[in-house]
C-alpha cells in the first residue's frame, strides 16, 4: 500500500485510539448514501426532476463507487495512505455542503464527488487495518463495519426529523458534512502523516496482476452482488414500502431499525467466521436472512414487517463484514490487502451500481413488488454461488520471485 510502511501498533493505548479513529471515519461512509433514500419524494417535489432523474440520484453514488475505489492504491502510494484518507474526507465534506441544493448541477455534482470520496475511503480502510493490526484484522474489520452500519441506520432514520426541525431538506443532507469535518480533524491531529519515502538503491517491488486469479475474481463477485442488494435497500426500500402503504415516516424508520440491527451482525459474523477455516456456512447463513427479510417486507405480512426488518439487518450487516473481512482474509499482506480492496470494491460497486438503476427501471414500467422481489432472490442466489468459491480457505500470496500464488491457507 505504501512504500514505507509503518509499524504494526502492539500497545493497548495505540490499538485503542487507531480503533477510534477507525470508528469516526467509518460513521461518515453511510449518512450520505442512506440519508437521501427518505427524502426522494420531496426532492424531487421541490426541484421538478423526472423518476429517472431521482432514480439517477441512487444510482450515480454507487457507480462512483466503484469508478474511484481503485485509486486509493494510487494516491496512497504517492501521498501515504493517511493523507489520501485526509484529502477524500476533505472532499466528502465538501460534497455534502455541495449536494444540498435546489439546483440540479449542484445536487449531482456534489454526488457524483460523495461517491468518489466514500470509494476511496472504503478501499483504504482494510489496508490500514492489515497494516496496523495484523493478527487482528478480521475481527478489527467487524469493527469499523459496525461503525458503517451505526453511520447508515444514523442516516436513515434523522433524515426526515432534521428536514422536519430544519423546514428544509437541504439543511438535512448537509448537516452529514459536520460529522466529515470531525472526523477529519481528529484524524489529522492524532494520526501521523508520512510522506512515502524511497532510497535510490531500494528494488521497486514486482507488478502484482490480480486479473489472472480466480480468487480475486470470486471476492469481487461477492462483494458486487451483496452491495447491490446493500444499496438496493438504501436507495428504494422506503419507495418501496410507501407503496404497500406505509407512511414516509414508518418507511424511514423501518429502515433505520434494519440498519441498526446491521451492527450486531457486522460485528458477530466475523467472530462466527473464526470458529472454522471455512467462511461459506457462515455466509451463506447471512444471505439467507437477507433473502428471507426482503420477502418478508415486499410480499409477506404487513404485520410481520419488524421481523422482516430484523432479518433483513442480521443478514445485510453480516454479508457485508464477511465480505470486507473476505478481502483480509485471502491477502498474505498489506499491499496485496490494499490491491485486493480496491479490485473487489472498485469492479464490485461498479456491478453493485446496477442495482439501483435497475429497481429504477422497474419502477417506472410499474413492475409489482412481486416481481422486483423475485429479481432479488435472483440477486441472492448469484452472491451464494460465490461466496461458495470465495469462503473457501485459499489466499493470494507472493512467491520468493515475486509471483502471484494462490495457496491454502495454515
Amino acid at each position: 500500500m505504501t512504500d514505507n510502511p509503518a509499524k504494526p501498533r502492539t500497545s493497548t493505548r495505540q490499538i485503542a485510539a487507531f480503533l477510534a479513529l477507525m470508528v469516526l471515519v467509518g460513521l461518515n461512509l453511510r449518512p450520505a448514501l442512506s440519508s437521501l433514500s427518505p427524502l426522494l419524494a420531496r426532492i424531487q417535489e421541490d426541484t421538478g426532476l423526472s423518476a429517472v432523474g431521482i432514480g439517477a440520484l441512487t444510482t450515480l453514488p454507487v457507480l462512483c463507487l466503484g469508478i474511484f475505489a481503485p485509486l486509493a492504491p494510487w494516491l496512497a502510494k504517492r501521498l501515504g495512505p493517511e493523507r489520501t484518507l485526509s484529502l477524500a474526507l476533505l472532499v466528502l465534506g465538501s460534497a455534502l455542503f455541495l449536494r444540498a441544493s435546489h439546483d440540479a448541477w449542484r445536487l449531482y455534482a456534489g454526488t457524483l464527488l460523495v461517491g468518489a470520496a466514500i470509494g476511496i475511503l472504503g478501499a483504504l480502510l482494510p489496508a490500514l487495518v492489515k497494516r496496523e493490526l495484523p493478527r487482528g484484522a478480521d475481527l478489527m474489520t467487524g469493527v469499523y463495519t459496525m461503525a458503517l452500519c451505526l453511520g447508515g441506520a444514523l442516516g436513515a432514520g434523522l433524515s426526515v426529523p432534521l428536514a422536519d426541525f430544519f423546514e428544509d431538506w437541504r439543511f438535512s443532507l448537509s448537516s452529514w458534512g459536520l460529522l466529515a469535518v470531525a472526523a477529519l480533524i481528529a484524524w489529522r491531529t492524532r494520526m501521523p502523516h508520512p510522506w512515502p519515502q524511497r532510497t535510490t538503491d531500494e528494488p521497486k517491488p514486482p507488478a502484482v496482476r490480480l486479473s489472472s486469479a480466480p480468487l480475486a475474481w470470486q471476492v469481487t463477485g461477492l462483494m458486487g452482488s451483496q452491495s447491490s442488494l446493500a444499496y438496493i435497500v438504501f436507495g428504494w426500500l422506503p419507495v418501496l414500502l410507501q407503496r404497500r402503504g406505509m407512511s414516509e415516516g414508518e418507511a424511514g424508520w423501518l429502515l433505520a431499525f434494519s440498519v441498526m440491527v446491521q451492527l450486531i451482525s457486522a460485528l458477530g459474523a466475523p467472530w462466527l467466521a473464526r470458529l472454522g477455516r471455512d467462511q461459506r456456512p457462515a455466509i451463506l447463513m447471512v444471505l439467507t436472512s437477507t433473502a428471507g427479510g426482503l420477502a418478508i417486507l415486499l410480499v409477506g405480512p404487513v404485520a410481520w414487517r419488524w421481523t422482516g426488518a430484523v432479518l433483513l439487518g442480521l443478514g445485510q450487516g453480516g454479508s457485508f463484514s464477511l465480505a470486507l473481512t473476505l478481502i483480509v482474509l485471502r491477502s498474505g499482506d498489506s499491499r496485496l490487502a490494499g490491491k485486493l480492496s480496491g479490485m473487489a470494491q472498485g469492479l464490485g460497486y461498479t456491478l453493485a451500481s446496477l442495482g439501483p438503476l435497475g429497481i429504477g427501471l422497474l419502477l417506472q414500467t410499474d413492475a409489482g413488488l412481486a416481481q422486483i422481489c423475485a429479481v432479488l432472490m435472483g440477486v441472492c442466489i448469484v452472491a451464494a454461488l460465490f461466496a461458495l468459491k470465495a469462503g473457501r480457505n485459499y489466499r493470494l500470496e507472493l512467491d520468493p520471485e515475486g509471483r502471484l500464488i494462490t495457496r491454502q491457507s495454515r
